[in-house]
């Protein structure tokens, strides 16, 4: 459906005790004096619903090629192209497919579409309905990164990561932020886990609201976490300028490790739409 669930917002402020207990134990670290900023943004800035078959719209989307430096800095295996054989709109939505193959010197191809120079924003609502991959190696993911990348570098340009997935754990989904300090191995993550159901068996909606110096962290209707500068070891770089969104399938690296003999070829991460919400 691509109906807006109503239920994804949690329109009043939460005391973190009574989250925690809401949420049966995700949280761990609550503080019965803290509270949750819980926001409420309801302006469309961008959304693409995926319902023009072919090509992902250019005045949205563009791509990154090749295989980065160092496999995109992770040891990632694939080569990401822009071929309608790894990334298409068929069905009323999108489809990235890896595929195991020999090209241009890579043994599996994927693709990633990311928004930079087309679309960025500061603060707002971002969120993504999906249905996941399943497999040791398979790495599906949707973030964001600073708009200002090119000049500062990473991490201080500050990375959002909304959902990632190990294709080994189908039920578990991580959402975590990237800064000077608290980079790569060192992010700050937490986990979600699915008690119910899994990634690849049913679509998922995945998003986060983003204001100033907090990053909540959404499930369907389940808010699991809230990132504040508190949290960081480091500065915190969330406040300095729009962000740009990436969506993408990646084969091995460091996240899930690489393909086993069990992983089945090929694996499809589906979009069922992309949606964003001003602060305003």
């Amino acid at each position: 459906m691509k109906n807006r669930n109503l239920n994804i917002r949690l329109k009043s402020i939460l005391i973190c005790s009574g989250l925690c207990a809401g949420l049966m134990g995700l949280i761990t670290n609550c503080n019965p004096d803290e509270t949750q900023n819980v926001t409420n943004f309801n302006t469309i800035s961008m959304q693409d619903e995926f319902d023009i078959d072919g090509a992902p719209n250019p005045a949205i989307w563009t791509y990154d090629i090749g295989t980065g430096n160092n496999g995109w800095g992770n040891a990632e295996l694939q080569y990401y192209t822009d071929r309608p054989e790894n990334v298409v709109v068929e069905d009323g939505m999108l489809k990235i497919t890896a595929i195991q193959e020999d090209f241009e010197g890579s043994g599996y191809t994927s693709a990633r579409l990311l928004t930079q120079g087309l679309f960025e924003q500061k603060y707002g609502r971002f969120e993504a309905r999906m249905k996941l991959p399943y497999g040791k190696g398979m790495w599906p993911a949707f973030w964001l990164l600073g708009a200002n990348i090119d000049e500062v570098s990473w991490p201080f340009c500050g990375e959002i990561d909304v959902m990632e997935n190990g294709g080994s754990k189908p039920t578990i989904v991580s959402g975590a932020v990237h800064g000077p300090g608290y980079s790569g191995g060192n992010a700050i993550v937490k986990e979600y886990e699915f008690t119910d159901s899994r990634v690849d068996s049913e679509f998922h909606i995945y998003g986060i609201e983003w204001g100033p110096n907090y990053i909540n962290y959404y499930v369907d209707d389940v808010l699991y976490n809230q990132i504040t500068p508190q949290d960081v070891t480091g500065d915190w770089v969330f406040n300095n300028g729009p962000f740009f969104i990436i969506i993408n399938l990646a084969v091995g690296g460091a996240f899930d490790g690489n393909p086993n003999e069990n992983t089945v070829f090929p694996q499809t991460m589906y979009v069922d739409y992309v949606r964003v919400y001003s602060a305003n």
